[in-house]
């Protein structure tokens, strides 16, 4: 008998988007993230499905944000008792992350995804599991795009959610919601409903609930097939473009910002787009926050004259000398 053998046609295409992305190979040891919603019981159920085909070990990891009070507790009671029937298993970690959120000066959205990530990371480190498998789809992704285009990304970041990104794996990412609820039905798994998800005072909320609907009703359902197909056409430019920088540094030592500074000559035979692309990994490899009015301040130095400077985060600034731009640390 193949291993594929009774598997229904959407496990198969499951399998067959890992298979083609290889997300997953024999002998991985993968992390089911669930938190008791709709996507993550499916991507459970589904790994379930195929796990004899692809070879791996499955385990399941939560995290109890503490955010919804007796909510947030039965949310993780639910994913125990799934991952002790199903015979995996699981890993919980619970946080405060409503005094997280105002220590580290951060969103609760954003405070609650770097404190996920990195339990997730200490899990890998400390158990030896592989990969990490997050239930994203469809409509997380063009949520996503939309959420970076409102806060004003560059054009390469517009792919949006990738299907693989280091340990992280995203295999849903060719599913619709309504093929997960179809599908949770078919199967008779329960899920959790996290009732904060309506609340659109939540930018992505916001999104999610009323802007996507609104322009999928308009335009017929065309909306998110074309939204994916520019998540695939950005990522491609986003790989040419890593290939294509790459390749300019390397033959360029003066366009590193590794020694501390970059130089005016090379960056005036630019152009615009790569001069900002430049800045780009000069910030991030001195661990600088990118934003595209500091983008729009860097390249407007090369239009001045020397001694100008431009002041960055943390007492950080450029000081243009000696046909260089320097990067300098004013110590408060």
């Amino acid at each position: 008998m193949k291993k594929t053998d009774g598997l229904n046609t959407l496990e198969k295409r499951f399998l067959e988007q890992i298979t083609l992305h290889r997300l997953v190979g024999q002998g991985d040891r993968v992390l089911v993230a669930v938190s008791g919603g709709a996507d993550s019981m499916a991507l459970l159920t589904l790994f379930i499905a195929v796990q004899a085909a692809l070879g791996c070990t499955l385990a399941v990891v939560h995290c109890n944000f503490g955010l919804r009070g007796a909510e947030s507790d039965a949310d993780e009671a639910f994913v125990r008792e799934c991952a002790r029937l199903m015979g995996l298993p699981c890993f919980v970690r619970q946080f405060d992350t409503l005094a997280s959120s105002v220590a580290a000066r951060r969103s609760v959205e954003e405070e609650a995804r770097v404190l996920r990530y990195g339990y997730f990371q200490e899990i890998i480190e400390r158990e030896g599991y592989t990969k990490v498998a997050t239930g994203h789809h469809v409509g997380d992704n063009a949520e996503t795009m939309l959420f970076n285009l409102f806060r004003g990304v560059t054009l390469p970041s517009l792919r949006g959610i990738r299907s693989r990104r280091g340990h992280i794996i995203r295999p849903l990412l060719f599913m619709h919601r309504a093929e997960i609820e179809e599908y949770l039905k078919q199967q008779g798994t329960g899920y959790r409903t996290d009732a904060t998800n309506a609340d659109d005072r939540y930018d992505r909320n916001f999104i999610r609930n009323r802007v996507i609907p609104l322009v999928e009703e308009r335009f017929h359902g065309r909306f998110l097939p074309s939204m994916q197909r520019l998540s695939e056409q950005s990522g491609e430019l986003e790989a040419f473009l890593e290939l294509y920088f790459e390749r300019l540094l390397a033959g360029n030592p003066e366009l590193s910002a590794g020694q501390g500074w970059l130089g005016v000559d090379a960056l005036r035979q630019l152009t615009a787009f790569e001069q900002k692309e430049v800045f780009k990994r000069a910030l991030s490899q001195l661990g600088l926050s990118v934003d595209s009015a500091v983008l729009g301040r860097l390249t407007g130095l090369l239009g001045l004259q020397p001694g100008r400077r431009v002041e960055l985060s943390r007492g950080i600034e450029v000081l243009w000398k000696d046909r260089r731009l320097c990067f300098i640390c004013r110590l408060s």
